[in-house]
């Protein structure tokens, strides 16, 4: 028996790219831009005013630029409300992309994961499958962020930082409120599995969260807090490689895959980059 297929349906202004594939059973809005080798699986949503950088792939039955809250009001959108994702995004099936966000290039999600509107994403970061950014956030570039994360409006993520599965970051001191105070997480620092950031702290840079933490205070350059309420435990420095018996921190050193000094290291690479940036 053959299968009836349903063709896309596009609307005004689009632009569409060469070599870009659109399957079966899309829909997309008007104003939208599609650029070069872009990839469109089956049944994908695309609203209105939407910017999808060359190269990218989007995963069948997702939504890109999702409504915010004020199109109920009227059932009209706001042609302000623009999602831009950049190029050689890879954003799996089911996932769901507000409108109101800025995306940087080589982005990446797992399946069903879910963007508010109001995020800057900065360049080649990723986010696990059933993740949930709740918007009104900055996340820095090389940002990994595992499965079934939550990261709370207002957060602040600097790059170069780890986020483990089930990892927590809330906004809300008193709840229910409306003063709510985002969690900070600076570069270079890990948060491991299942841990719960209270509303309004700083994690410094290079330091550990370790796993099952409930992190009420401030965490200092370098250290390893852990438990509940979360303690000074030891130092980074101090931390070895349960396999090789190395030292493991500051990762940088130890750790480059997907980093941007994959090819050499990180010392190399860094120097590298402040001269070009100083001949700029």
């Amino acid at each position: 028996m053959k299968h009836k297929a349903y063709p896309a349906i596009i609307g005004e202004n689009v632009s569409i790219g060469e070599n870009v594939t659109i399957k079966d059973g899309c829909v997309i809005g008007d104003n939208v831009t599609i650029a070069d080798g872009s990839y469109i699986d089956y049944n994908v949503i695309i609203r209105d005013h939407v910017c999808i950088g060359k190269r990218s792939f989007v995963g069948a039955n997702c939504i890109l630029g999702e409504y915010q809250a004020d199109f109920f009001d009227g059932f009209a959108a706001d042609e302000k409300h623009v999602l831009d994702i950049g190029e050689r995004a890879l954003i799996r099936s089911g996932s769901i992309l507000y409108s109101g966000s800025a995306i940087g290039k080589q982005f990446q999600t797992g399946h069903r994961v879910t963007i508010r509107e109001h995020a800057t994403i900065g360049d080649s970061v990723s986010v696990g499958t059933l993740s949930d950014i709740q918007g009104h956030c900055k996340i820095g570039n090389y940002v990994r962020m595992h499965s079934n994360v939550h990261i709370g409006q207002k957060s602040n993520i600097e790059n170069y930082v780890w986020i483990f599965p089930y990892v927590i970051l809330t906004n809300d001191p008193t709840p229910p409120s409306y003063a709510l105070k985002g969690v900070t997480l600076k570069a270079f620092s890990v948060i491991a599995t299942g841990s719960i950031l209270l509303p309004g702290i700083t994690v410094e840079g290079d330091s550990l969260v370790a796993a099952g933490a409930v992190v009420t205070k401030d965490v200092k350059q370098g250290d390893v807090v852990g438990g509940n309420p979360a303690k000074v435990i030891s130092h980074v420095s101090r931390i070895k490689n349960h396999v090789t018996g190395e030292s493991v921190y500051p990762w940088r050193y130890t750790f480059k895959r997907g980093m941007p000094w994959e090819e050499s290291d990180y010392d190399t690479w860094y120097a590298k980059a402040v001269q070009q940036s100083d001949g700029l």
